[in-house]
């Protein structure tokens, strides 16, 4: 089978999921002007923030040439707990900053997106490589985290409410404002991005190969890497965090299709998280009631498939 029938099959399965999602138990006697729009809203955040992840991953894993990393370790899902907690634990919940979503999710990813800045400017400025910036990345994520959990300790417990509900991703009601905006930029960002796909499949090569075979390497992955921060922090500030999903769909993305071609590669990943994603948020409505976060169910087969790729890798 070629890879462009796996692709059409991707796509008609996430059409499949998306037309469950939005017709299932669907009253056409019901008010369909009310219960239409929020479900496809709720789909349109869903489409936006798999595609988000899944492309900044797969173009994460080609730049550190490692498929078990993911934007996340360089702590960008911390430092959005520790801005959220931050606001509560200052301001309070009942602050504009937290209540109105819009200013909430622009802050978010504007502190996002500059700290991704100033942190490669800084690395590479000073010739580091790119594992140097994946160990600090690690360090900050860990010290990000402990700060957080410092102030949720302090903070009061009616507070504290408001902080959990931030550390699991919710495509609940997604505010259209901040989705027309997030996919905005989610295109814009992709149309920029279209003149480096060309060097990806260089890149998976490593630096030296890229190097000998005339790309700019530095040049380029600083750009990427920073189109990999936007698209990371503008789906978090949008859902909240998933942790491991940019892993998961990546790599069965590379087992599915069997290449390295990243023009297959991206599509594919990106059908993969959404066929992920709506099947997950279909199942947390309709069989678990909402009791049970999606990120919470996408995070343990994550962490379970992370832990075979390490066992995997070692044998």
């Amino acid at each position: 089978m070629s890879n462009k029938t796996k692709l059409i099959i991707l796509f008609i399965l996430s059409l499949v999921f998306t037309a469950l999602f939005i017709f299932y138990n669907l009253n056409f006697s019901s008010n369909l002007g009310y219960i239409l729009p929020r479900r496809g809203t709720k789909i349109l955040a869903i489409i936006v923030t798999g595609a988000a992840i899944a492309f900044s991953t797969v173009v994460f894993q080609t730049i550190t040439n490692n498929r078990i990393l993911t934007p996340s370790i360089i702590g960008f899902d911390s430092l959005y707990l520790l801005l959220q907690t931050f606001l509560i634990f200052v301001f309070g919940s009942a602050s504009f900053l937290v209540v109105h979503k819009e200013i909430n999710f622009l802050l978010s990813s504007a502190i996002m997106i500059v700290f991704a800045g100033l942190f490669y400017k800084l690395l590479f400025s000073k010739g580091r490589n790119i594992y140097f910036l994946l160990l600090v990345g690690i360090v900050l994520g860990t010290l990000f985290s402990s700060v957080s959990t410092f102030m949720q300790v302090l903070i009061d417990p009616n507070e504290f409410l408001i902080v959990q509900d931030r550390m699991f991703a919710s495509f609940n009601n997604v505010n259209t404002d901040i989705l027309n905006v997030t996919i905005i930029i989610f295109v814009f960002v992709t149309i920029y991005f279209w003149k480096y796909l060309k060097y990806l499949d260089v890149l998976s090569l490593g630096r030296d190969t890229a190097v000998n075979l005339g790309v700019d390497y530095d040049r380029v992955v600083k750009r990427l890497l920073i189109l990999v921060a936007i698209l990371i922090s503008i789906s978090t500030a949008l859902v909240g965090p998933i942790l491991f999903l940019g892993l998961l769909v990546a790599n069965v993305t590379y087992e599915f299709l069997k290449t390295h071609k990243h023009s297959y590669i991206i599509p594919g990943a990106i059908l993969i998280s959404i066929v992920a994603l709506v099947s997950g948020q279909f199942i947390v409505e309709r069989l678990f009631s909402f009791s049970v976060p999606i990120s919470v169910i996408i995070n343990f087969i994550g962490g379970v498939y992370f832990i075979y790729l390490l066992l995997r890798g070692h044998k």
